[in-house]
């Protein structure tokens, strides 16, 4: 065990490579550590005063003559002429709130160099954002991806939610444990999600992306930024100690990786030039997330996510 990790230890039921359901159901335990607040977009429109904003994830409340102030978007041209006299209609928010989770379990995730594989720690992140979401009474949804299929999962309330959540994530992951080598390998799968993504959020909706960034191209900036003019979004990126140069390495190293779906053993130039590749995506998806003006968080596979809340809060 490398000095990074010798006082670490894995999650509750977790061996750090395969995923099972009592390890997913422990996250429960996570979510219920963190503060009970909501996102910024939530809390200003949380309360009991209608919304002036028009759209799905909004509610009709009722139609009432138009004041001052009101938006003349939401006028109700029908009561106003049957009635000649200007009415508006008032909306207020659902009360369950759809949380939409883009999972990318890409093969570039399935590496791990001291506690656990990136795609693990992507898990128990997501299940963890989706405990807490239904604690706050929202509906959890996802859309999966991997070079081979979508796993597209309709957002859901209560633990209907979480366990399609669980059972999807342990199901692809198995998958993906196996599939190194399987054809046929879909490169733009990560901007297909997008595109999909962007057809099926509903207005008002939460998106999260959980991803190591690897995958992400300029052309997912278009559907994205499609999504941010009515959801709210914000990005996770999962790193590996070795991935980003903090593992200390002896010089006579003989490093297996893959790369391109080929396996290739890494001497101590190759790492270098590996790790600047790995880098430069890193900070093409920094870039990204940049151009769209959403929240990049990261969160390290080398340390358990119990030893990170504070970045969920």
């Amino acid at each position: 065990m490398s000095e990074l990790n010798r006082s670490v230890t894995l999650p509750l039921f977790a061996d750090g490579v395969h995923l099972d359901t009592p390890e997913l159901l422990a996250c429960q335990e996570l979510a219920r550590a963190l503060p009970d607040v909501r996102s910024q977009a939530r809390a200003s429109m949380a309360g009991n005063r209608a919304s002036q904003i028009k759209g799905r994830g909004m509610e009709f409340a009722e139609v009432r003559q138009y004041q001052k102030g009101d938006d003349v978007r939401t006028i109700d041209w029908r009561v106003t002429a049957r009635t000649g006299k200007t009415h508006t209609k008032l909306f207020v928010e659902e009360r369950e709130r759809p949380v939409l989770l883009l999972v990318d379990l890409s093969h570039s995730l399935y590496f791990g160099s001291t506690l656990m594989l990136q795609a693990v720690q992507l898990c128990h992140l997501a299940t963890t954002l989706g405990w807490r979401a239904i604690g706050h009474g929202d509906r959890i949804g996802a859309l999966i991806a991997s070079e081979h299929e979508h796993l597209e999962l309709k957002p859901r309330s209560r633990k209907s939610g979480m366990l399609q959540l669980i059972s999807a994530l342990t199901e692809v992951h198995r998958h993906q444990l196996t599939a190194f080598d399987a054809t046929p390998r879909d490169p733009e799968h990560l901007l297909r999600a997008c595109q999909r993504l962007e057809r099926i959020a509903k207005p008002g909706s939460l998106i999260w992306l959980l991803s190591d960034g690897s995958g992400f191209s300029d052309a997912c900036v278009g559907p994205l930024m499609n999504l941010k003019r009515h959801c709210e979004l914000g990005a996770f990126l999962i790193t590996d100690p070795l991935r980003d140069g903090r593992l200390p390495l002896p010089d006579n190293l003989a490093l297996p990786v893959r790369e391109a779906g080929k396996e290739r053993l890494l001497d101590r130039s190759g790492y270098q030039a590996w790790l600047e590749r790995q880098r430069s995506q890193t900070k093409a998806f920094e870039h990204l997330t940049q151009r769209l003006g959403i929240a990049l968080k990261t969160v390290d596979a080398g340390q358990p996510l119990s030893a990170q809340l504070d970045i969920l809060r």
